[in-house]
């Protein structure tokens, strides 16, 4: 209707898709509601080659941690299944309120009910939303990992967050002995993706040094053997050189 040229790759990816569904000779195929037209293209083929249709299940789209776009990794808005608890944690803390009660019907096995009581209560100013986020955290770490898990990494976000503590466990690296360009630093253990984003990092002040925030783009810090010290980045990420 509205005119516009279809590329090639928008007509061959449904097709090729569907075909899947008659290699397999498919009962039922369980895909994103983005993907309903390529499950329905699926059933069509079938029915061409002589196949019984699949049934198709639609599950609703997930926002990652941003709240705008659906959960991706290449958006880097994910939070990984095999990630650590502690990471997990963070990140699950870090969405918004409203997002959280999506998280809540789709990520636990909390009822309906169970979670509208939740909600109500946030919202009648009974429960604060930050317990009922730090409540979601646990279910799903306790899901990927273990109630002993859930239990310790909420207790790290809270020595490290609330209480302004260092986290109990610390990766360490070791580099070698010289004098180091602090946006050199961030790039050479991963903590940056490029010296441009170092640079960004420290100009908002996202970067701290054993605890002191440091904004100097152009700060130089002296690697020797018996020097060691803590980087941090933003919230979450801490490293030890040594």
């Amino acid at each position: 209707r509205e005119e516009k040229p279809i590329a090639l790759h928008e007509l061959l990816y449904p097709l090729v898709q569907g075909y899947d569904s008659v290699a397999l000779s498919s009962d039922v195929e369980l895909g994103g509601t983005d993907q309903k037209f390529n499950l329905l293209v699926g059933r069509n083929l079938q029915r061409e080659y002589d196949q019984e249709p699949q049934v198709v299940i639609t599950t609703p789209l997930l926002e990652g941690t941003d709240g705008v776009q659906k959960m991706s990794k290449s958006l880097g808005n994910y939070i990984g299944i095999n990630e650590e608890p502690n990471e997990m944690f963070g990140k699950i803390m870090s969405i918004s309120d409203e997002l959280m009660w999506k998280y809540y019907e789709l990520l636990t096995d909390l009822s309906v009910d169970e979670i509208n009581s939740l909600r109500f209560k946030c919202e009648a100013g009974a429960t604060n939303p930050r317990d009922a986020k730090v409540e979601l955290a646990k279910h799903i770490i306790k899901d990927f990992h273990s109630k002993e898990d859930a239990e310790a990494a909420e207790q790290n976000f809270t020595n490290q967050f609330s209480k302004g503590q260092m986290p109990d466990e610390i990766e360490e690296i070791s580099l070698a002995r010289q004098t180091y360009k602090l946006p050199e630093l961030l790039v050479q253990t991963n903590l940056a993706s490029s010296k441009g984003e170092a640079r960004r990092l420290i100009e908002q002040g996202g970067v701290k040094i054993d605890g002191e925030k440091v904004s100097d783009v152009q700060a130089e810090f002296e690697l020797n053997a018996q020097s060691s010290f803590i980087i941090q980045v933003g919230k979450r990420k801490f490293l030890k050189i040594i």
